[in-house]
């Protein structure tokens, strides 16, 4: 059976990022865990997608067009606490805002499993 048969309430996921790429990714990663996952391309799309549902987990890349990662972290924590966020970027760690977790890129499957199980406790009951 896998995960996601065994979840009785899936993990929302909102991944932004503005690489097809590593969305694509990180979408793979999140959904082998049985995660149900949103995409947005930039900070704009990632606040409409998170108003129409909430999601457990937010994984925000830095640098974006527009609005910037840092920004769209001010302002997901001010407006939803309950929500952990996780940084990804190429940029060293010493230059990301604080956050519950990070997933320097590359990344791997055993991060995204390790920032599940430390951060997402419904994730950890299935």
């Amino acid at each position: 059976m896998n995960r996601r048969a065994q979840l009785d309430q899936e993990v929302a996921v909102l991944i932004v990022d503005d690489s097809d790429d590593q969305r694509a990714l990180l979408r793979r990663y999140f959904e082998r865990e049985g995660c149900m996952v949103t995409t947005a391309q930039n900070a704009e799309e990632a606040m409409l997608a998170y108003r129409a549902a909430t999601p457990d987990l937010a994984v925000i890349d830095l640098v974006l067009p527009g609005m910037t990662g840092w920004e769209l972290t001010d302002c997901l924590r001010a407006e939803y606490p309950e929500c952990v966020v996780v940084i990804t970027s190429v940029l060293e760690i010493s230059q990301y805002p604080d956050s519950q977790a990070n997933l320097p890129k590359p990344f791997t499957g055993a991060q995204v499993r390790k920032v599940l199980h430390d951060y997402v406790p419904k994730w950890n009951s299935a």
